[in-house]
């Protein structure tokens, strides 16, 4: 009998995948728990459109991604922060500080862990930060630490 798992199953299929599997272990088991329909011609139709729908707004995603992406490289942060000699900063700057600084001035909300700093900015200067916005879409913002009064 073939169905479709609306679950994952463990050794016998994946949430969305169309699989042939024994007639008692459909009735007796996966259709009974919820874990797969069985594969009429329409609930075959219905699963293509999930798919089709999901494939479209993830394409949505990455686009606004792109555009955000492109928006971010034009623009740049300001941070005052307190230095000793040298410009080396008392503290660091953190992808937190740099997100709420993006939001305050620029009103565009970005995730703290999409911010991807190697280590925490400890000096004076422009540094240059990317930015992980979707799988397939990294961007960069640049960020000046200036010496706070």
């Amino acid at each position: 009998m073939k169905v479709i798992f609306l679950k994952d199953a463990k050794g016998s299929g994946k949430k969305g995948e169309l699989k042939e599997v024994s007639d008692g272990y459909a009735r007796n088991f996966l259709i009974p728990k919820g874990i797969a329909k069985e594969a009429t011609s329409g609930n075959i139709n219905d699963l293509n459109q999930q798919k089709a729908a999901e494939a479209f707004k993830k394409k949505q995603e990455e686009e606004a991604a792109k555009e955000l992406g492109e928006k971010l490289k034009t623009l740049s942060v300001t941070i005052y922060s307190k230095a000793g000699d040298g410009g080396k900063l008392f503290g660091s700057i953190t992808s937190k500080d740099i997100a709420d600084r993006l939001k305050k001035e620029h009103s565009i909300e970005i995730d703290k862990r999409k911010i991807l700093l190697d280590d925490h900015i400890k000096s004076l200067g422009v540094h240059t930060v990317p930015l992980k916005l979707h799988v397939n879409v990294t961007s960069e913002i640049k960020v000046e630490v200036k010496l706070k009064d």
